[in-house]
């Protein structure tokens, strides 16, 4: 019988990775708590996990660009991805109100999140590491003018009060998780991959990259650029392809790009 995965995520037991881990490797899956995305990569440089779930973009907030510079920093490829539906809740102590809130500690792409309820409160927004982290901290603290934005599992685990759900400024707020490393037990959709390439410092050359996708009818979901951490004012481009790296036809284009480009590296291809 195969033993359960061994998953690391970013933050503490109750935390949105933590949902997103549940549902690409099982529930029967052995969560790896860690306190930041950096410490997520060496549990699996050092074989402390065998995957991970870690989130790469948010429908409100945007991208969270330190995940994209630690996968080209490291050799793991992305195997899958799950968008999961964040719900946040403001968690106080048992028996405090919502109108007695002054603080509310939490991630910060949560915090930017619901600001809208934050400021409709007059509650102060204050940044900690993780989401349900805070939540452990608010009950630690013991104080009912605190509180954190984090999920309803979170207030389950550290015997929190829901004083608030649904709070995030709109209904459609999604992260977006890819699995590293082994590949997910959740079945798989339409194909995608992700691209990593840098181009020469001349008029034209992302043109030319770009080109090829057209041409082949590969279409791009998303185009990110990073400074590169190798060469100043230089700058790697990210690219999710919506289809597999073994489409005849991505595969045409994908050598056409490493003909043009200085460097090309295929983070990860996954899907049917």
């Amino acid at each position: 019988m195969t033993s359960p995965a061994r998953v690391a995520i970013q933050g503490e037991r109750g935390a949105y990775s933590e949902q997103a881990a549940l549902k690409l490797y099982g529930p029967e899956a052995h969560i790896v708590p860690c306190r930041t995305l950096q410490d997520v990569f060496a549990a699996l440089t050092t074989g402390e996990a065998d995957a991970a779930a870690v989130p790469v973009e948010n429908s409100r907030a945007g991208t969270i660009v330190e995940t994209y510079d630690l996968l080209l920093a490291h050799r793991f490829a992305v195997t899958g991805e799950y968008r999961l539906r964040v719900r946040h809740c403001l968690l106080g102590l048992q028996g405090c109100h919502l109108d007695g809130i002054r603080r509310a500690f939490s991630h910060p792409q949560a915090l930017a999140q619901c600001r809208t309820f934050l400021d409709r409160h007059a509650i102060a927004a204050e940044s900690a590491y993780d989401t349900a982290g805070s939540a452990q901290n608010v009950a630690r603290l013991g104080d009912p003018r605190v509180a954190a934005i984090a999920s309803r599992r979170a207030a389950e685990l550290f015997g929190l009060a829901v004083l608030a759900e649904g709070i995030e400024d709109r209904d459609d707020n999604v992260t977006r998780f890819l699995a590293i490393g082994l590949p997910p037990t959740l079945a798989q959709g339409p194909g995608r991959s992700l691209v990593a390439f840098t181009v020469p410092n001349e008029p034209g050359s992302l043109h030319r990259c770009l080109e090829p996708f057209a041409r082949h009818g590969c279409n791009l979901s998303k185009l990110e650029s990073r400074p590169d951490q190798e060469s100043p004012f230089a700058y790697v481009f990210y690219l999710d392809v919506d289809r597999h790296a073994e489409d005849p036809e991505l595969a045409d284009a994908l050598a056409e790009l490493s003909a043009v480009a200085s460097s090309v590296r295929i983070l990860g291809s996954f899907g049917c």
